[in-house]
């Protein structure tokens, strides 16, 4: 009995002196100490209230999920150049359907290594000779390219890494890149050459590369790989730009992404790159822009200046809105208005994206348009000059180094002047910031010069305001009481004739009762 004690004090003891790590390996209790997380310190007894879960985000290898081929024995086959030209055909279609096998790049990616590489192989091979090649892309050779890209390709997405949907930041953050890459780089190229090819008919490939393609392709777009974004852009761009059915479909497609990202889901992760393929389609519209066109930028571009993650696309948001402006300048007080709309209050690296954004619309408004937005907007410049946040101030009083924007202030400082002044003349000596007060003090100077006069009444108007009203004494219109209507006015008639003036101490002689209609 007390061996039996022994051996089970022996044994737990032996248990707490060794762990597994997470590879599997026997640590000692020493490792294991090292390993294990130090005691909280005297700061975690700060009281939080409760919030959002904290999620621990994983680094993950792959993006994609793909049904493994169950033959996965490649063979060799003979290389282009070494059979006939009459067997080559044939041969291309061989080796297109060998590259349809898949592999497993993540659970064990030192599995079928030769295989791989015959893939990897026949792939080069075919691209070097689509390349290089003349005549080799015919008939039977569209569906086997397409089914080919499209085993390859068009797979479902995981849940995304970052499900709280957070700013993505491209200094801090690493990309999810596809462990599969190595082949799919190449079935990307290839694709891309088969598109550009001389050979290439769309009314053959048409046949193929159809609505459900398209729909397929615009998926991957949420790829968390920015290198396979980038080929989807190339790619999609070749389509749209040869299939001519095929755009007011792409086009309704993409908007029913920007609507879900804006309203429901508010993380995509290829929204940058649609809105690159956006700008090039804009640039390419044809005067008069259609109605359906100007719905996409008021429901569409406008909106997505409200999603918190606009620093990832936000370059190429701005010149598809200015692309339109400059298509059209009649959109120009749409676009402006829909901008204040939207300004943010208290995130300012938005605002200075905003603010960016609004001097290159100015930079190409008309000078009719701009008489139309003018008060607006510089009473929101106003308030922006007035921000605590110095590089919000700065970034708006870097305005008045622009010559076209000044120009525009130049033609209707009588509108804008008194706007502008009192935030300018309180901020000169008021903001925190040495800096600020340099700008404002050219900004002043140059308002000072355009319009001397102007400038001395809105120092006289700021330094000594009129007196406010004393509506005991003296009330106001709109607190004036109405005068009582007739006597000889029916009730109903009374809302009617509230413009008639009448005297009640005056003797009224009777009067016939006027013909009115009931209200």
């Amino acid at each position: 009995m007390p061996n039996k004690v022994k051996k089970e004090k022996e044994s737990a003891k032996q248990a707490k002196s060794c762990t597994k790590s997470s590879s599997g390996k026997e640590v000692t209790s020493e490792t294991s100490e090292e390993i294990s997380a130090p005691p909280p310190t005297l700061l975690s007894k700060i009281r939080y209230s409760p919030g959002v879960p904290l999620v621990k985000k994983e680094c993950r290898h792959s993006s994609s999920r793909f049904s493994l081929t169950k033959n996965r024995e490649l063979h060799k086959l003979p290389s282009l150049k070494d059979v006939p030209p009459a067997d080559r055909e044939e041969l291309f279609v061989q080796k297109l359907r060998q590259c349809c096998v898949l592999f497993d790049f993540i659970s064990d990616p030192l599995s079928d290594l030769k295989y791989k590489e015959v893939k990897r192989a026949g792939l080069n091979e075919m691209l070097d000779y689509i390349t290089h090649s003349k005549e080799v892309v015919t008939e039977s050779i569209y569906p086997e390219a397409v089914i080919m890209f499209s085993i390859n390709l068009f797979r479902t997405l995981p849940p995304s890494s970052n499900p709280t949907g957070a700013e993505f930041d491209p200094e801090e953050d690493e990309p999810t890149l596809e462990a599969a890459w190595p082949h799919l780089q190449l079935v990307y190229e290839f694709f891309l050459r088969f598109l550009e090819s001389p050979d290439f008919q769309p009314n053959i490939a048409k046949k193929y590369i159809d609505q459900k393609f398209v729909l397929l392709l615009l998926e991957l777009f949420d790829s968390e790989d920015p290198r396979e974004r980038d080929f989807l852009k190339t790619i999609l761009h070749r389509i749209y730009g040869k299939f001519l059915g095929l755009r007011a479909i792409i086009r309704r497609h993409i908007n029913n992404i920007f609507y879900r990202f804006i309203y429901e889901t508010e993380h995509h992760n290829g929204i940058a790159e649609l809105l690159e393929i956006l700008g090039s389609i804009i640039n390419g519209f044809a005067l008069p822009l259609k109605e359906e066109h100007k719905m996409f930028l008021i429901r569409v571009l406008l909106p997505l200046h409200k999603v918190k993650s606009l620093s990832v696309y936000h370059p190429q948001l701005a010149y598809c809105v200015v692309q339109f402006l400059e298509k059209d300048s009649s959109l120009t007080e749409p676009v402006i208005l829909g901008l204040l709309r939207f300004w943010p209050k208290t995130h300012s690296p938005k605002e200075l994206m905003f603010l960016n954004e609004l001097e290159e619309i100015l930079d190409v408004i008309e000078p009719s348009e701009f008489i139309k937005v003018q008060e607006p907007l510089f009473t929101q410049l106003s308030k922006c000059v007035s921000s605590p946040h110095f590089q919000v101030a700065e970034r708006a009083l870097y305005y008045w180094n622009n010559e076209y924007i000044m120009s525009l202030i130049s033609d209707n400082a009588a509108k804008i002047l008194p706007v502008m002044f009192p935030s300018l003349y309180r901020n000169s000596k008021s903001h925190w910031n040495k800096t600020i007060h340099g700008l404002i003090y050219n900004a002043l100077k140059l308002f000072m010069e355009m319009n001397q006069k102007l400038f001395d009444d809105c120092t006289q108007q700021y330094k000594h305001p009129p007196p406010p009203l004393d509506y005991q004494n003296h009330p106001s219109p709109v607190h004036s009481p109405l005068p009582l209507p007739p006597p000889y006015l029916s009730p109903t008639c009374v809302k009617i004739n509230t413009q008639l003036t009448f005297d009640p101490h005056i003797k009224h002689h009777p009067h016939p009762p006027l013909q009115t209609r009931p209200l």
